[in-house]
């Protein structure tokens, strides 16, 4: 192990991220598992790019057999990027109906926000003060974590807004949101940027995934149509039929986008990112941009992003995230009975997770405890993380397979990491 973290050191570069205080050198993946380099299996509570299955077959027989027969670019005629365009819009809003392909979620933001610019002529973003939606040079300022210390001063047209908190700063209907959302929609059109878009994950993930009903950012859409910007749900994380209840996250949260991102579920690991959107915005950015991506949309990587889509709908994935995921939520809230270091349980389908805290009643995060949890975890064999601006929530977010005797394993495990981490 150590040669191997002195040989990336050398060739990567330093400060390049990696999960856990003793790093885990994965080798092999089947399905929900895991195993290390000296056969050590893990059971994968935290991975959403194996949307379907570590090295499902259907997705890796696709891939195969598409290699075998061609690949190239999207500047050559090929049914396969027409096939999946139609396959991917019929799951969504008859107005989100083009779709371009990219490689990354990234990209995908990047896109967005540049279609936003030349569909209002504007440039100002508005996105909240804890979320990540990637790393271009643009994309990367969204983030208030990972704003990098040299760049070009491109966070100048971007304004944060306070992320929900639905634990400790409950927002009933939304309103401090919305007038927050309108006072940065003020701003940047005084400072002469303008405002083009909003860009939010309908479900909060990074945010940590605060519990909102349903309407609850109907009047933030209201407020950008009224001022002219667009609205870019980024769907990386709640999309493709993970929370259960809904395909898609802005579903749930009952909006309707003008653009959806997409990127690491949409086949299985394979790198694909992509923008849906109305017809009149994508005619208005191939107008407006020379945007051509050499890998986006080649046929290898539509072929397993189809088999993606096969996988979710033959085997209703979705149908059995919603069932499991209501098991889970029923496990982790008998714990928060036991473990007083649990001070709220939240999520839905295959993304839920509880808020760790060292006081109940004064709500403290408990940053501390998450990380060592999270480690202890790691060494008895379950991946799992945390997020939130405190990084205190454990986010369990597992492939789609994941099933109740799975989650049993994990939240047996978590009860006696608990007990011995966090006694009550």
């Amino acid at each position: 192990m150590a040669d191997m973290l002195a040989r990336r050191r050398a060739l990567l570069g330093p400060n390049v991220p990696l999960f856990y205080e003793d790093p885990v050198h994965i080798v092999r993946g089947e399905g929900v598992w895991l195993w290390d380099a000296e056969g050590k299996r893990y059971l994968d509570c935290y991975n959403n790019v194996p949307h379907v299955g570590h090295c499902n077959p259907r997705v890796v027989d696709a891939i195969c057999q598409q290699a075998r027969t061609l690949n190239t670019h999207t500047r050559y005629l090929h049914d396969g990027i027409l096939n999946y365009a139609e396959r991917l819009t019929a799951t969504l809003h008859e107005s989100l109906s083009t779709l371009l392909l990219t490689c990354t979620g990234s990209e995908a933001n990047d896109v967005a926000m540049r279609m936003a610019e030349g569909m209002t002529g504007k440039r100002g973003i508005v996105a909240t003060d804890a979320t990540y939606h990637g790393n271009t040079a643009l994309v990367s300022q969204l983030s208030r974590s990972n704003i990098p210390e040299v760049g070009f001063g491109l966070g100048d047209y971007i304004r944060h807004i306070p992320a929900p908190d639905s634990y400790r700063n409950p927002d009933t209907g939304g309103a401090a949101f919305a007038a927050h959302l309108q006072a940065a929609i003020d701003n940047l059109e005084a400072a002469g940027h303008g405002f083009a878009a909003l860009i939010i994950c309908p479900f909060f993930v990074n945010e940590g995934f605060p519990d909102l009903p349903k309407g609850w950012l109907s009047e933030a859409e209201r407020i950008v149509r009224a001022a002219g910007g667009v609205l870019i749900a980024d769907e990386v994380q709640p999309g493709f039929g993970r929370i259960g209840s809904h395909f898609w996250g802005f579903e749930r949260a009952g909006i309707t986008p003008d653009i959806v991102t997409l990127g690491k579920p949409m086949a299985n690991g394979h790198p694909v990112g992509g923008v849906v959107t109305r017809p009149e915005i994508m005619a208005r950015f191939r107008e407006a941009f020379r945007y051509f991506n050499t890998f986006g949309g080649n046929p290898v990587s539509c072929a397993a992003a189809l088999a993606v889509l096969d996988e979710l709908e033959e085997r209703d994935l979705p149908a059995q995230a919603a069932r499991v995921g209501a098991y889970a939520q029923e496990r982790l809230t008998d714990l928060m009975s036991k473990h007083e270091a649990i001070g709220d349980v939240r999520g839905e389908g295959m993304l839920f997770g509880a808020e760790l805290v060292t006081d109940r009643d004064t709500k403290e995060p408990a940053t501390a405890l998450a990380t060592a949890v999270f480690n202890e975890m790691r060494r008895r064999g379950f991946l799992l993380s945390s997020l939130g601006r405190a990084r205190n929530t454990l986010k369990i977010r597992p492939p789609l397979p994941f099933q109740e005797d799975h989650a049993d394993m994990l939240f047996e495990t978590l009860d006696d990491v608990l007990t011995e981490l966090a006694p009550s």
